[in-house]
């Protein structure tokens, strides 16, 4: 792996030196990801420059990795011409990509100066819905017909794969362009040449519609262990592919997501470098609101009980004892449900018995918390205060576990994602029924009001 370090300094070194010729031919010797992460860190002159020098293919390539604001950047800094072709040889996917991240007007500006083809696909796939597949397909495949011979189909396959996204998935249609197979290219290659891709033909494939969202893609993709997959309309019309590198990239801002909804942060669209300090505020400060008001709750079950915390000042010791069990107990069964739902191991239709197996879990896990502390509450307040300690905990931590499991599947049947059910949220939650709970076993135990 060569060091980005050197890179920069034999590029400065070439461009003080004026030696173009030489800077030509040196760059295209280095990984486009390394170009691409020099280049915001050099002054405008030698960044024009060394963008220029790229052959058309690396540039693209080299502005495909680059972040948006830099894109941005660079864009203003070079002419219509060749920003359009940059953006004419970017794959389809990255150029909707980019798109997505500009305003109304930028987009408007861009987009004419685009080939015909080139702006009716990029408007196409701009008009799917968010986080849709629609918005990750490229259109760029090959396709043969049933009745075509293996030899007609590889000559195509060799004319076409050359713009294609990969050759490794051959698709059959008819000549309305309706999907009727997927084929591993390796069947073309072993196949006598006279005979036609139907007699090759087994009918059984796996696609998805455009109208789909993304996240079904990469559990499609990761449980039928596929290159690529066929994206058709409603009316099973072959209008694209997903690969398995757009799908690795997705289901890396999903686990973004999901680790920023499980610490109760709304997610952020871009990087946390990129992101200012006002939009990390507003990102988060919704959050810390919404919590701050469940817990207010607590505080009123606490202030309501007020007497019976004065009067036997032991109960006091347990509750932060209690309340972080809890509260824990609530975070392992809900980022356990959480992942389990995101990666399709359990279905919407097995609420009732994820909500069983969780509750029989609670009461192990329960009962185990209880009797380690019931000594403790003998040893702090006597043989009543354990026993309210320990009941406490038991009931606790399996009313925690039925929160943790059932507010995921809750999100979900609202449509809302189920990582919503962060971790600050459930123990905010736990909190409120937990100090229900202990004060009233406390009332029933010690027989006070």
């Amino acid at each position: 792996m060569r060091d980005s370090g050197s890179l920069h300094f034999k590029i400065t070194e070439l461009i003080h030196a004026q030696k173009w010729a030489e800077l030509r031919e040196a760059l295209p010797e280095w990984p486009a990801p390394d170009i691409a992460e020099m280049l915001p860190g050099m002054g405008k002159p030698e960044r024009i420059i060394i963008f220029r020098l790229l052959t058309k293919k690396l540039a693209s390539e080299v502005f495909s990795y680059l972040e948006s604001k830099d894109k941005d950047a660079l864009l203003r800094d070079l002419t219509d011409e060749e920003t359009r072709q940059i953006l004419a040889n970017l794959t389809p996917d990255d150029r909707t990509e980019f798109f997505e991240e500009l305003p109304g007007q930028a987009i408007q500006r861009l987009v004419n100066l685009l080939s015909p083809d080139d702006r009716k696909e990029t408007l196409q796939l701009l008009g799917y819905p968010d986080e849709s597949i629609g918005r990750l397909m490229t259109p760029d495949y090959v396709a043969v017909r049933p009745e075509w011979t293996i030899q007609q189909s590889l000559e195509h396959i060799r004319y076409k794969g050359q713009d294609s996204e990969t050759v490794n998935i051959i698709y059959v249609t008819d000549t309305d362009w309706k999907l009727l197979d997927a084929l591993d290219l390796r069947r073309f290659i072993l196949a006598n040449p006279t005979d036609t891709v139907q007699q090759i033909m087994d009918y059984t494939y796996v696609s998805i519609t455009a109208f789909d969202d993304r996240e079904k893609a990469v559990q499609m993709i990761q449980h039928y262990d596929l290159e690529a997959m066929p994206v058709v309309d409603s009316e099973g019309v072959l209008i694209g592919i997903v690969t398995v590198d757009d799908v690795l990239d997705v289901a890396q801002e999903e686990a973004t997501e999901d680790f920023h909804r499980v610490a109760a942060v709304e997610p952020l669209k871009t990087s946390y470098r990129e992101s200012s300090v006002s939009l990390l505020y507003r990102k988060r400060i919704i959050w810390l609101a919404v919590l701050l008001g469940v817990n207010l709750f607590a505080s009123g079950v606490i202030a309501a009980n007020e007497e019976m915390i004065v009067s036997t000042i032991a109960l006091a010791f347990f509750i932060p004892l209690l309340m972080a069990t809890g509260g824990n107990a609530g975070a392992q069964a809900a980022t356990l449900m959480v992942r389990a739902i995101a990666t399709g191991d359990v279905k919407l239709t097995q609420w009732l018995w994820a909500l069983s197996r969780e509750i029989g879990v609670g009461l192990l896990l329960g009962a185990t918390m209880g009797l380690a502390v019931y000594m403790l509450g003998f040893y702090r307040g006597g043989f009543e205060i354990a026993v309210i300690v320990s009941l406490a905990m038991l009931t606790i931590v399996i009313i925690s576990n039925f929160i943790g499991v059932a507010l995921p599947f809750i999100l979900t049947r609202l449509q809302l994602d189920p990582a919503m059910a962060s971790s600050p949220l459930i123990t905010s939650i736990v909190d409120v029924f937990g100090l229900l709970v202990y004060f009233w076993i406390a009332t029933l135990i010690l027989g006070m009001p």
